[in-house]
């Protein structure tokens, strides 16, 4: 199993020292900012929906490795799907970083996601890895407030 966790480990460093999509986006039609006060990671989330699909997520901020590995795999997780699986996939996200059981109906892939499973074992980094989904939420509901972790 100890392979299986340096890969995971390998691929958070990764999405954290070279984040993909960060970047603010220009034609963004819908943005979201969110604040994790524990540690101090902050994040704007960018969209530019056509219709109810994701055509286009990008993020700017500050954060720990976790935080922006998780925004970084987020976006990459989530171009081209609608704000329907995008909230399906937040549940299971969730669900999985907090190490409840998934009891949603949708049957949707965590992907690369999966490499953040191990945040489980660490509640107080919980926040960290989430704080990109729930300013994704935010955004995706033109929420005009700071999302906080707490």
């Amino acid at each position: 199993m100890s392979g299986l966790t340096d890969l995971y480990q390998e691929v958070i460093v990764d999405h954290g020292q070279r984040p993909r999509n960060f970047h603010k986006l220009k034609d963004a039609n819908l943005s979201a900012e969110g604040f994790n006060p524990l540690c101090g990671d902050r994040i704007t989330i960018y969209l530019r929906l056509d219709g109810n699909v994701i055509k286009d997520i990008g993020f700017e901020g500050e954060g720990c490795a976790i935080s922006k590995a998780s925004s970084s795999l987020m976006t990459v997780s989530l171009k081209n799907k609608t704000k329907t699986d995008a909230k399906a996939l937040f549940q299971k996200f969730h669900s999985m970083v907090k190490g409840e059981p998934d009891n949603s109906s949708h049957a949707i892939d965590l992907g690369k996601l999966v490499v953040l499973s191990g945040v489980k074992e660490y509640p107080v980094r919980v926040k960290c890895a989430t704080l990109a989904w729930h300013t994704l939420l935010a955004a995706l509901e033109a929420q005009k407030e700071v999302v906080s972790t707490e």
